[in-house]
């Protein structure tokens, strides 16, 4: 809840890809458990009818045991697809939970360690461009502005100790979007949707500044930012940096 009672957006991901993997694996299982279970009601089903064939008569004394009936080719290449489907349903199964379950040691969708924050801030500063964590899917930029209408990223959790982590996917359509090192600003190629320095709105179709992600500092400088949840831009007209572009634009506008 921001000052004057307006409610901030807080959205999840849509859909975690700890969730994908499980979904596809239950789909896989179900598909194996149908495939068997139709096979033995096939198996089933002409056992009854070679019984109930005229001449054919069930014994009704017990009998010597007798070797055991040699597995008919049909039989055999029957076992072999079931035993072949559930190899595959096996590891299809842990492959996929290894590719989508989310890397809980650093990847996007959970809590990831994006370094100290002496180090970060000190690559901003010299390379005059923002802290670009690829695994993560942000970017870290310096923000010692100022709060702009209902707008207040340390309340949101989006801002600690003048650092502030932005999502890199373009709000528009997806795109991820890159930092122009001429004008200072985020500029997508997609669209021409651009934003200041630290992610809010100023030209073309974007609807909103770049989404964020809650950042904390440790009290050994660690910066921490959670990527399991996203949090939505700011609105169009929050500028709490007053900063025009610094040179001419990488993108034609939108």
């Amino acid at each position: 809840m921001g000052p004057g009672g307006v409610l901030r957006a807080v959205t999840p991901l849509a859909l975690s890809s700890g969730t994908i993997a499980a979904l596809v694996v239950i789909v896989v299982v179900d598909l194996f458990a149908i495939t068997f279970g139709l096979s033995f009601v096939r198996a089933r089903r002409a056992a009854r009818v070679e019984v109930g064939r005229p001449g054919v008569h069930v014994a009704r004394a017990e009998v010597p045991a007798k070797a055991p009936k040699p597995v008919t080719r049909r039989e055999f290449f029957r076992r072999s697809l079931l035993s072949s489907l559930g190899v595959f349903a096996a590891e299809f199964g842990g492959a996929t939970l290894a590719f989508l379950w989310p890397n809980l040691k650093g990847g996007f969708g959970s809590v990831i360690t994006a370094g100290k924050l002496a180090d970060i801030k000190e690559f901003i500063s010299s390379n005059n461009q923002p802290f670009y964590y690829g695994a993560g899917r942000f970017y870290i930029v310096a923000w010692n502005g100022h709060k702009s209408g209902s707008v207040d990223y340390a309340a949101e959790g989006v801002e600690a100790q003048g650092i502030m982590p932005l999502y890199q996917r373009c709000v528009h359509l997806g795109c991820r979007v890159p930092f122009c090192q001429q004008s200072q600003w985020f500029e997508c190629p997609c669209h021409g949707s651009k934003y200041n320095r630290v992610g809010e709105y100023q030209l073309g179709p974007a609807p909103r500044g770049l989404d964020r992600f809650k950042v904390t500092v440790t009290s050994s400088g660690d910066v921490m930012v959670d990527t399991s949840q996203i949090i939505l831009g700011p609105p169009r007209g929050t500028n709490t940096i007053d900063e025009p572009p610094q040179g001419p634009f990488c993108v034609a506008p939108g």
